[in-house]
């Protein structure tokens, strides 16, 4: 695919050389995104069995002008899509030459064809040319700077939910732990697993957490909230261009009495001033749901996210567990017993992404 100067290749991730230049251009601008590495791409492939593919715009002296990660995702219940990126919340197209934007749409509608399927999905970045449409006010963003210290990040926390954090902080059974051991791995996946049986979805497989820690390396690391020995909140975040990202986080269901999911962030926020990061962005939310609610009640404002899709036949695959197809499903989850849903829940996230 060509776009005057340009020429769209497909990198080899499994080449040092190229996967090196496509994380040194993500590195190297503020738009880009843990979601735009090959680290992210590989983790994905390596955990879930999608495949990995990177497009890249490429000028005549071999620099990158423009990228396009891509997972294949592939799954019976759900159907096939090439998502930017898979299991993400952002993605999509990153450069700031229009040229090379349409250029990557084009070749990833290409490709598309090429592997038969029939629908694209790109999280954000700039909209391709041609015929991609647009999806606004589905989810939010939430992200703000980090204040100085904590105490001016307790002030930060508006009244009501401060009064609940100041309760956690005066309890002394609650402590945290932070790292990438192998106890805190299986702690937070015990945890995160029970709570998304509690909201009616599947669990990630285990091994795409540990293949995340793995491929970021020290950009990327666990906290835990015990009482006691017991955990009772954990998140996995990743560290990019400043910004903490809590990403995969939860908590048992004793977390709201014990308000540890408050402590939890709250200390993450200080951790992440302390590894220098300066925003802590704590993703997206669906619109009108609760934990938009929460996120903007701990003080972040909702910016609204907007994605673009390309398909052969104009419909979309449906994900959304909000969406009245499974809504009875989701009920049904939510009673299974955690054991029975750890065991089968991976099998149906792996092709959700």
């Amino acid at each position: 695919m060509i776009a005057a100067d340009l020429a769209v290749t497909a990198l080899d991730l499994a080449d040092a050389v190229q996967a090196r230049a496509a994380e040194e251009f993500v590195a190297g601008r503020a738009d880009g995104t843990p979601f735009h590495r090959p680290a992210w791409l590989n983790a994905i492939e390596r955990a879930t069995g999608n495949r990995a593919l990177m497009l890249a715009a490429v000028a005549p002296s071999g620099q990158i002008r423009g990228l396009l990660p891509l997972t294949h995702m592939k799954s019976r219940l759900f159907g096939q899509a090439l998502v930017s990126s898979g299991f993400a919340v952002d993605g999509g197209i990153v450069t700031d030459d229009p040229r090379a934007a349409a250029a990557l749409g084009a070749a990833a509608q290409d490709l598309a064809r090429e592997r038969g399927v029939a629908s694209i999905e790109l999280r954000g970045g700039p909209a391709p040319s041609g015929e991609w449409t647009l999806h606004e006010g589905s989810h939010l963003g939430f992200s703000r700077p980090i204040a100085a210290d904590d105490e001016a990040e307790l002030l930060a926390v508006p009244r009501k939910h401060r009064a609940e954090l100041r309760k956690a902080l005066a309890n002394p059974a609650l402590h945290v732990k932070v790292g990438r051991t192998d106890a805190l791995i299986r702690d937070h996946y015990r945890v995160y697993a029970e709570s998304v049986r509690n909201l009616g979805t599947p669990v990630f497989p285990a091994k795409l957490f540990r293949q995340v820690l793995e491929q970021f390396g020290e950009d990327a690391d666990i906290l835990a909230i015990y009482e006691g020995e017991r955990p009772v909140s954990a998140v996995l975040t990743l560290y990019h261009g400043g910004r903490a990202m809590p990403f995969w986080g939860g908590g048992i269901a004793d977390a709201r009495r014990l308000r540890s999911n408050e402590l939890m962030y709250y200390r993450l926020m200080g951790h992440g001033r302390a590894r220098g990061m300066a925003i802590f962005d704590f993703g997206r939310s669906k619109t009108g749901s609760g934990q938009a609610a929460w996120k903007k009640s701990f003080g972040f404002d909702p910016v609204p996210l907007a994605y673009h899709s390309w398909s052969a036949s104009g419909e979309r695959r449906d994900i959304n567990p909000n969406s009245p197809a499974y809504q009875r499903r989701v009920e049904l989850w939510k009673k299974l017993p955690l054991p029975v849903a750890n065991l089968i829940g991976p099998l149906i996230a792996r092709g959700l992404g």
